[in-house]
């Protein structure tokens, strides 16, 4: 792709290696009560030396309530004449409702920016019955066409009534570039990158998306090759050779394709040990554990790592089995905070409370109440 030809002007990391570096965060309203991005935006500031400048992103949820039933395609062109053709595409497909520039203001901070717009669209009737799909799979199998065979563009965030908002830069100059604080939503995530094994570009920063589902990943995974190689079979293309792609791909395959829960997915990349399966007092939970270890065995992930994961209605954050990176939880009325340090939790809000460490392996998921988003 010719968006990737960036990498060579841009920064590359640096010889100091942070294994622990990348910064996550995330805010959620229980009750579905929007909020600016303004909130989630300072949550990166103490935690800015955790990042190189070489990438920062946030997602939002709830922010277009006035397209709410279209999905949202955010893409990077690399100039005028790409962004035509793949309109042309898109207008075969899908029937587009509003086509614009994502608004940013000018900062040093932040150069080399790609063309940023967006699409609100909805597949057309006539194609899903030709194909015979669901809107879903027809929607994700069109980000993964674009994204292998339309040379300079890329579409990082393709879901409903949320948006993907990421760039080369500090994640707390990546907001304002993006002016989030004109945004609001009942759900934020958020990240600041140390790349250790890939160069910064704009497509490479997190969150990574597909549909609703974005992934905010502080980590390194061993098992990189067997899940790439395995996802690839069911028709994803992993073309970023990043950790937080495969993620993402992973949990929209067990989720939504293979119809597991949350805690299930879970259960899967965080699978818990034999010994483990082997001592549960359940007999029909030990049982469950074991199925879904050998069913997906290679959607076993390895390594250090905390993600944060975002979808409609909620979130899940998860460690490691071993808890090797750090991440912290709390409070306050009906708000709940995560982030890789509580210093993150306390720029949201001064006063949390109910601070805690997740254990290894074990999910936190919130969800706002059922019809309040």
């Amino acid at each position: 792709m010719l968006i990737q030809e960036r990498d060579t002007d841009m920064r590359k990391e640096g010889e100091l290696r942070i294994p622990s570096g990348c910064a996550i965060a995330a805010v959620i309203s229980r009750d579905g009560r929007r909020m600016t991005g303004e909130k989630i935006v300072r949550a990166m500031v103490p935690m800015h030396e955790r990042s190189n400048g070489l990438g920062g992103g946030f997602a939002g949820y709830g922010i277009y309530p006035e397209y709410r039933d279209f999905y949202a395609l955010h893409l990077f062109f690399d100039s005028r004449a790409t962004r035509k053709e793949c309109e042309a595409y898109l207008k075969e497909y899908f029937e587009i409702v509003q086509s614009e520039i994502i608004p940013t203001r000018k900062m040093p901070e932040i150069t080399d920016e790609p063309i940023i717009w967006r699409y609100f669209v909805t597949p057309l009737p006539s194609q899903l019955r030709s194909l015979q799909l669901d809107e879903k799979e027809f929607v994700a199998r069109t980000v993964m066409k674009i994204n292998t065979e339309t040379d300079g563009a890329y579409v990082f965030s393709s879901g409903k009534n949320m948006g993907t908002f990421k760039a080369v830069g500090f994640p707390e100059d990546v907001g304002r570039f993006y002016r989030l604080e004109e945004y609001e939503g009942y759900s934020w995530t958020a990240h600041g990158r140390y790349p250790t094994n890939t160069p910064g570009w704009w497509g490479g920063a997190h969150p990574f998306t597909l549909l609703d589902y974005s992934v905010v990943h502080n980590g390194e995974i061993s098992s990189y090759d067997a899940n790439r190689r395995f996802i690839e079979m069911f028709g994803y293309k992993c073309t970023l050779q990043t950790d937080t792609e495969v993620i993402t791909y992973v949990l929209d395959y067990l989720v939504r394709v293979q119809g597991l829960t949350l805690p299930e997915a879970a259960n899967v990349i965080a699978a818990p040990f034999w010994t483990t399966i082997a001592g549960e007092q359940d007999p029909e939970l030990s049982a469950r554990h074991a199925y879904l270890r050998t069913v997906f065995p290679s959607l076993l992930i390895t390594g250090p790592f905390s993600i944060i994961l975002g979808f409609t209605g909620g979130i899940m954050a998860l460690n490691d089995r071993l808890k090797l990176r750090s991440m912290v939880v709390g409070e306050k009325e009906n708000n709940v905070y995560i982030a890789s340090e509580e210093a993150a939790i306390r720029a949201m809000e001064p006063d949390a409370e109910n601070i805690f460490a997740p254990a290894g392996g074990e999910p936190v998921i919130i969800q706002v109440k059922e019809g309040a988003y």
